[in-house]
């Protein structure tokens, strides 16, 4: 078998510039060929909407016991994405404790790039095909898997090997139209006023779990939990980046997820969000399972090097109502799965 481009960056046999140059080739012939065209991107899509009654809320998908207390969170140490997603899960009760039977479970992913997964700027695909799985196997009655990338979605979810990883555990993505959006606007809210997001996903799900990378973020810090909300922002959402922490403060109130899954096998350090090369990451050797957004994300900055005042969302979004920042008073379960 021949081996990949990846393969033989690993090896040395083919620089960093030459794989990127044919990635770009081949995500500019997958664009040509799609039809979805360019109508929900960043810089293309539909403004504010007008004439709608606009929603106020995504939804809380948080179990009952845990919706007016502390949360829990798992911290796995290791380096197989699949063993740390299996055993922080189990930590936390098991899938079974968090999925019934007939549930219709609604993974949201960070797909935003049409970039491989061995470049960190997306969920890894072995993350997404491991929870997709224990739903399944907890008795999930559908796996739905979702995002709105910042590139084309049809060369997103396939250049980052996410479809392959739906379709190989049974999952279902839903690409973004125009029919899944409504306008949207938050209680007391500054900045989501009648915007559009991707409401149309939402109606029969059960459950929520986001699904992240842990990288670096050249505008907010830190892209991780809380910034992969914004994904399911539609319009000009580029508009938001003048208040990038006021913007994902406010996405934090929009939904509250049932289980988050944060990736930090392999961090972006710098040249985030998008990076680009093989130096900008880190081996952290760490995955964060948490029903606490905010306490996922605050993990997730240690692993970067930083601190919280380095990501103000995060104690934004903590004072607003969204979660812990102090994960310790969460009383974390510590487990070595390299022991």
């Amino acid at each position: 078998m021949n081996p990949t481009d990846e393969e033989k960056v690993r090896a040395g046999e083919l620089n960093r510039r030459d794989f990127l140059k044919r990635l770009g080739y081949a995500s500019a012939l997958t664009l040509g060929a799609c039809g979805l065209g360019l109508s929900l991107y960043d810089a293309k899509g539909p403004g504010p909407s007008e004439g709608q009654q606009a929603i106020t809320s995504l939804g809380d998908y948080r179990l009952k016991e845990l919706a007016a207390g502390p949360g829990k969170l798992a911290i796995v140490r290791g380096t197989d994405r699949a063993v740390m997603v299996e055993q922080g899960v189990k930590a936390l009760g098991g899938m079974e404790s968090f999925i019934g039977k007939g549930d219709r479970v609604l993974i949201k992913v960070n797909a935003a790039f049409a970039t491989p997964a061995s470049l960190g700027a997306t969920t890894h695909p072995e993350v997404l095909a491991a929870v997709a799985g224990l739903c399944s196997k907890a008795g999930a009655a559908q796996v739905l898997v979702t995002d709105n990338p910042i590139n084309n979605p049809d060369s997103c979810f396939e250049i980052t090997g996410l479809a392959a990883a739906a379709r190989s555990s049974g999952a279902r993505i839903i690409a973004p139209r125009a029919s899944l959006f409504a306008p949207f606007s938050l209680p007391g809210g500054k900045l989501l006023q009648n915007w559009p997001v991707m409401a149309g996903v939402f109606p029969g799900v059960t459950k929520v779990i986001v699904v992240s990378p842990v990288k670096d973020h050249q505008r907010a810090g830190a892209s991780m939990t809380l910034k992969n909300f914004y994904g399911f922002l539609g319009g000009r959402r580029n508009v938001f980046h003048q208040d990038i922490n006021g913007i994902i403060t406010e996405l934090s109130q929009m939904l509250k997820p049932t289980l988050c899954v944060l990736d930090g096998t392999v961090s972006m350090i710098t040249n985030g969000p998008t990076g680009g090369s093989l130096s900008d990451l880190k081996d952290t050797g760490t995955l964060v399972v948490s029903t606490d957004p905010v306490a996922a994300d605050a993990v997730g900055v240690e692993l970067l090097g930083r601190t919280l005042a380095d990501v103000p969302y995060i104690l934004m979004a903590e004072k607003a109502g969204a979660g812990q920042a102090d994960y310790h008073r969460l009383n974390p379960v510590l487990l070595d799965t390299k022991a």
